[in-house]
């Protein structure tokens, strides 16, 4: 999942440096994601992993690093299960 992330990010995040040298707990907006390209990252990792972000998770701690993001795609995919 995690590669899977960081190739998504490498083509929507928009990041000034190269996906490679950012840590998976590093905070991807103070590494130049915008809100705009969050908006297209979660388009992409929601086609991805084939899942939909619910309401109370669209917001920017989803999004803060590549760790928050596979936590949160863990959660949605764990809920689907139980659901």
């Amino acid at each position: 999942m995690n590669k899977t992330i960081r190739d998504i990010i490498a083509k929507f995040g928009k990041l000034p440096a190269s996906i490679d040298q950012v840590a998976d707990d590093a905070d991807l907006y103070a590494a130049g994601l915008t809100s705009f390209a969050s908006v297209q990252l979660m388009l992409a990792i929601e086609e991805a992993f084939d899942i939909e972000f619910p309401d109370n998770l669209l917001n920017r701690k989803s999004f803060a690093s590549i760790s928050a993001i596979e936590k949160t795609v863990d959660m949605i995919k764990d809920s689907r299960k139980v659901a």
